[in-house]
């Protein structure tokens, strides 16, 4: 069995006294270039893994970011961890990722695993069932850097990061309008969830601005997911007076949408129209394509872990609360083009 290489034995090798070797592979100024430059080299040809664990504790540092993140089903999320993790890296960073499954429970027990881990700092998107937000509070009160992103709430005064949801919604919902839609409804998300709210109110702004009465009926209460979709079609063509488009809160809603219009022989987008939220990888890939507003999700990514990063930085200073808002594009595809 090979026995794990030590800061003692790089010492050893090159006959210098251990703390210069530790130094010099923490890059420390006192130590000189070319005894860093022999040290790195005999700990690279010796196959030395440092410790870090037992850096961390000298250094009150992990060096790594816990992001929790509602389900890794949706694209979405992989997208905005990967503009996490590219930034993370080039910061000497480890990202350790906890899956909420869309659940409370499991959420606080995603903080928990984190705080164990003595992270250095948390990224959050809100599950869509968290009602009590007592646990986010605790991080801030433990004095963990700690930011949201996509999903957040306001209330706390936590940092973060999201897309203009009211302009996204606004922007779909006029794009079916200057198409020729002309009863327009929508497919909501919980809206105790800030973006899934202000996707509701963006919607209802922009059937405002072209003299489009709101009807209540045209709403249904969705919970993000296929089924949603679905059943939200089941319900608006029961209707006596059916819409004839549907902006949905998100992509997957939007394919419930779609199978259920073609399993009910309705065409898309002659008969009716469809626009998502969110830009998933699939949207462009299906018959007919997706219209939907593109969150710019990598971008998403990084803005959140600069965020993190300057709350790392300056952990235990006073931080004002931040928001970074990002703009949403319209991606116009074909289940929106009946003109």
């Amino acid at each position: 069995m090979k026995t794990k290489i030590t800061i003692s034995d790089i010492a050893k090798e090159l006959g210098i006294a251990p703390a210069t070797v530790s130094r010099a592979l923490s890059d420390h100024p006192e130590i000189s270039a070319s005894t860093k430059k022999k040290v790195k080299a005999a700990a690279e040809r010796l196959d030395y893994l440092p410790n870090k664990i037992a850096s961390s504790l000298r250094s009150g540092k992990t060096k790594i970011i816990g992001v929790l993140i509602p389900t890794a089903e949706h694209l979405f999320f992989g997208s905005v961890i990967h503009g996490i993790s590219n930034l993370a890296s080039t910061h000497g960073y480890d990202v350790l990722i906890y899956q909420s499954n869309e659940s409370e429970e499991f959420e606080k027990k995603g903080i928990d695993t984190f705080i164990g881990a003595r992270v250095d700092g948390i990224l959050v998107s809100i599950s869509k069932n968290t009602t009590d937000f007592s646990h986010f509070k605790s991080v801030k009160d433990k004095n963990i850097p700690i930011a949201f992103f996509d999903r957040t709430n306001d209330d706390l005064e936590i940092s973060s990061v999201c897309t203009d949801d009211y302009s996204g919604a606004y922007m779909a919902t006029e794009s079916l309008i200057k198409s020729g839609y002309s009863r327009i409804a929508h497919i909501s998300g919980p809206q105790h969830i800030k973006a899934f709210a202000e996707r509701v109110r963006g919607y209802k702004s922009a059937l405002d601005r072209y003299n489009i009465s709101f009807d209540q009926n045209l709403i249904y209460n969705g919970d993000i997911s296929i089924e949603a979709g679905r059943k939200g079609v089941q319900y608006f063509l029961g209707l006596t007076d059916k819409p004839n488009a549907i902006f949905t809160v998100e992509d997957f809603t939007a394919l419930g949408v779609l199978k259920e219009l073609k399993d009910k022989g309705i065409k898309v987008p002659s008969e009716f129209g469809v626009v998502g939220f969110c830009n998933d990888l699939f949207g462009e890939h299906i018959t007919p394509s997706l219209s939907t507003i593109d969150q710019q999700t990598v971008q998403m990514g990084e803005e959140a872990f600069n965020l993190i990063y300057e709350l790392i930085l300056k952990k235990g200073e006073k931080t004002n609360y931040q928001k970074r808002i990002l703009a949403p594009i319209l991606i116009t595809r074909e289940s929106s083009k009946k003109n």
